[in-house]
């Protein structure tokens, strides 16, 4: 490479000038290894640090002392431990049960045969990523509870306790399972299938030895997926549990109600253990799977057979509408003054700021937080990304960003807000001041939805060729300059993706910030917990609703505004004619 341009033009100006050129253009090439250190004090700060302090708290007692080992013993010993533990696994591995086989239906339905409408169906089975997870729980409350429409459903009890949960639950995870294996069944090698006609196998003996064979990896991804979700959410167990706890209700209730952190902390890292075990045995497997993929790999197209899109169709119809169903209960609910005695429509359910949970300020804040995370946490995982992987440096240092950028995978919302409560609230932190901020939702949300995000802006970024920062440096073009000149223009349809994804999540989460909130940063979902909390069902439902409408309306808001900009920035892909 020739520097000889730059040179020449340095030495052609005046010396004041080029000296402060010089030092611009030796800042500007030097700043990504300056933003390298940076974004680790930043993962220090917003996941490292408040884990320790989650540690601490259940490692020492309040004069420094070593009383793990006490304090397992006296956790062990309480006769509600054991059954607590019983009953979180039963949940979790009951859910899995019942949704793994059917997101994989659906999957198959949407990728491997030709029923109609897939873009709809898609979407249904979405939609439940756009409602935080106390929706299904309210949903069935006027479904099969006391005053439910098939209240009888479920025998003297209703569905207050396991199978109340069991359904929430699978309410909540489908739409993650699904697109674990959607992805998994997208990945089929066409040359498989043509092979096993040619040998005479039947379409289930192909489906059993071709299909499930090669989706084995998203089917246990799934399966791990589903049981961290299951045994870390709150949200379900607090609406429809009734005497049916499980140790992530346990946590909540220690430390929001019983001001008991130390046992808080201690089942909130026993929470955190499957969830770290689940992903390393994914992480793990994952890896083996990609060693198996061959590069010739052809596209499977789905051939016509009546009686497999029979079935699937079938199978779609069922989930979907079961789906509408619950979405439709606490939509219905929310509308009516009195379900289902008084089915008057009304919109006082609505007249948030006469009910308690914090009025339309929560709902404000929401709006607030969701956008102030989608726009800072964009950047900042966009920007991660790529000084890993569009830059050079240390080896031990971008091993160390990549570790940490997947770590927020491996812990639960609920894990990482007792830390966060720990950290930021310890009185002799310096960052003590962020603590009930918009700030701290902000970090919060970002720091928990990081993995995702920096999936999708790596697998855009790898996609480059490394012929685009050789160039730019050959002509002396500071590495930032080629990034926003460069890359983001190119990676927009991920960064897009990112930005939604981030908004959505923020606008639904419930558990990664129900210890972080103040009265002035009381958010939509927080208030859906303490109105159903109050007795305000309807207006819990309400609130949902809300929430659920928002996020749908803004993913179609931003569909439509990205259109035009990915028709400029994109316009380079398009075929030549």
């Amino acid at each position: 490479m020739t520097r000889a341009a730059p040179v020449a033009a340095a030495a052609a100006a005046p010396a004041g000038r080029a000296g402060g050129a010089g030092l611009a253009r030796r800042l500007a090439h030097g700043a990504p290894a300056g933003m390298k250190w940076l974004w680790l004090a930043g993962l220090a700060v917003a996941l490292a640090l408040p884990l320790l302090a989650l540690f601490g708290q259940a490692w020492f007692d309040q004069a420094g002392n070593w009383a793990l080992p006490a304090r397992m013993a006296e956790l062990a010993a309480n006769p509600n431990f054991v059954p607590l533990l019983g009953r979180s696994l039963a949940v979790s591995l009951t859910v899995a049960a019942l949704v793994v086989p059917l997101a994989f239906g659906f999957a198959y339905a949407l990728q491997r045969s030709r029923v109609a409408l897939k873009p709809l169906w898609r979407g249904i089975a979405l939609l439940p990523l756009f409602a935080p997870s106390l929706l299904p729980g309210i949903a069935l409350v006027y479904l099969f509870g006391n005053q439910g429409i098939f209240k009888g459903a479920f025998g003297a009890g209703g569905i207050y306790g396991f199978w109340g949960i069991v359904l929430g639950e699978a309410f909540y995870t489908f739409p993650h399972a699904l697109m674990v294996l959607m992805a998994a069944l997208s990945l089929a090698d066409a040359r498989l299938y043509e092979a096993a006609r040619a040998m005479g196998a039947s379409p289930w003996r192909t489906f059993l030895t071709v299909t499930l064979p090669g989706a084995r990896h998203g089917l246990f991804g799934a399966a791990c997926l589903v049981l961290t979700l299951v045994v870390t959410d709150f949200g379900v167990p607090k609406v429809v549990g009734g005497g049916y706890p499980v140790l992530a209700l346990e946590a909540y209730k220690a430390v929001v109600g019983q001001q008991q952190f130390a046992r808080g902390a201690l089942i909130g890292m026993l929470l955190l253990l499957p969830a770290l075990l689940t992903f390393g045995v994914d992480v793990a497997m994952q890896r083996r799977q990609r060693a198996q993929m061959s590069s010739r790999a052809q596209v499977y197209v789905p051939g016509r057979d009546r009686l497999r899109d029979a079935a699937c169709l079938l199978v779609v119809l069922a989930v979907g509408g079961a789906l509408l169903l619950v979405l439709a209960a606490a939509v219905g609910a929310s509308l009516v003054r009195l379900w289902p005695y008084n089915l008057q429509l009304t919109l006082a359910h609505y007249d948030f700021d006469n009910m308690d949970g914090g009025g339309w300020l929560a709902y404000r804040n929401s709006l607030k937080m969701a956008a102030l995370t989608a726009l800072a946490g964009t950047a900042a995982i966009f920007l991660g990304a790529w000084l890993t992987e569009r830059t050079r440096g240390p080896a031990w240092l971008h091993g160390a960003l990549r570790a940490g950028f997947m770590l927020p995978m491996a812990v639960p919302g609920l894990v990482l807000g007792l830390g966060y409560v720990f950290f930021f609230n310890a009185p002799a932190n310096p960052l003590h001041a962020l603590y009930g901020t918009m700030t701290l939702l902000v970090l919060c949300n970002v720091a928990h939805f990081y993995t995702t995000g920096h999936l999708t802006a790596a697998a855009a970024l790898r996609q480059l060729d490394g012929e685009f920062e050789a160039a730019a440096l050959s002509l002396g073009v500071a590495p930032l300059a080629t990034c926003w000149r460069v890359t983001v223009p190119v990676c927009l349809p991920a960064l897009l993706d990112i930005f939604r994804y981030l908004f959505v999540s923020a606008m639904t989460t419930v558990s990664a910030v129900v210890f972080l909130y103040s009265p002035d940063t009381v958010l939509a979902a927080i208030s859906v917990l303490n109105m159903d909390d109050a007795g305000d069902t309807a207006s819990a439902a309400a609130m949902s609703t809300l929430i659920l409408l928002t996020s749908a309306l803004a993913c179609l808001l931003l569909l439509g505004a990205a259109r035009g900009w990915l028709r400029r920035t994109q316009a380079w892909r398009a075929p030549a004619h």
